[in-house]
């Protein structure tokens, strides 16, 4: 996959990894619209990549069609659609998987999930008439293995991985690459005092994972994960879920007794 001149739209790229993927894509010489829903940090990255700012909600439908239709109106029809904007609540002080209020599940799913499904509504169609295009859905290693402290997010995570999968295999006939990326460990707002999904895991810098990203999708890989370490814990996994969840335990208890009030809030 190559970048020149392609029209690139990335979410929640005003901060973070989407943020250092707007540098990225437009350092190959994409045309970047850089979509958040803070508006005026959007526009200060669109005007650093030479690109277009424009703030959408990517879990209101409505917000993501409006958004690709100044899109391209702005920049022509759009080459590569990238899903990175997530969030994350926790399940708060008393650190049970139940515990998060409705608000935090329905915001996670319409975020974490249906906002990539709204996406490829909007874009998919074009895309397969004009002869292919490229998605890239950003999970998480969560979605693979588990975020300890925050149920919502580990199992909305999950479901984007299965929606990514259901995309790569409908779609790749229609010349529709599609990637998925699952990081573990990123040095972001969202998780800041955060452990990683491990507890251990090497912190990557925004900058360094987008370059993994766009190495992965040059590749043309389906599964793209900056951290290597990620294919040894899902073999591990694998090989022995009891184990694995024994291993969780013992892990979540450990950042318990450490701080029993812990609140995972973002």
């Amino acid at each position: 996959m190559e970048f020149k001149n392609k029209v690139v739209v990335v979410t929640g790229g005003a901060n973070g990894i989407g943020r250092s993927l707007c540098v990225e894509f437009a350092n190959a010489g994409a045309k970047v619209a850089v979509v958040d829903l803070e508006a005026k940090p959007a526009s200060d990255v669109a005007e650093l990549v030479d690109g277009i700012g424009l703030k959408a909600d990517v879990g209101i439908e409505k917000d993501i069609q409006t958004m690709m239709d100044e899109v391209e109106s702005s920049l022509g029809p759009v080459d590569i659609f990238v899903s990175n904007a997530g969030i994350s609540f926790g399940d708060g002080p008393d650190w049970m998987a139940a515990s998060a209020p409705d608000e935090a599940w329905e915001t996670s799913w319409k975020v974490n999930v249906m906002a990539h499904v709204y996406a490829a509504r909007a874009v998919v169609p074009g895309m397969i008439k004009r002869g292919g295009g490229y998605l890239v859905n950003v999970a998480s290693g969560a979605s693979l293995l588990c975020q300890v402290g925050d149920a919502a997010y580990s199992t909305t995570k999950t479901a984007a991985l299965g929606f990514a999968e259901s995309l790569a295999i409908t779609h790749g006939d229609d010349n529709i690459k599609v990637s998925v990326v699952c990081p573990l460990y990123v040095a972001t707002r969202m998780t800041e005092g955060g452990r990683g999904v491990s507890g251990q895991d090497e912190v990557m810098t925004a900058d360094d994972a987008a370059k993994s990203i766009l190495k992965g999708m040059h590749d043309g890989d389906f599964l793209i994960s900056p951290h290597a370490e990620l294919t040894q814990y899902v073999e591990q996994k694998g090989q022995d879920y009891d184990r694995w969840i024994s291993g969780m335990r013992r892990m979540r208890r450990g950042m318990v007794q450490q701080n029993p009030e812990y609140d995972y809030k973002r």
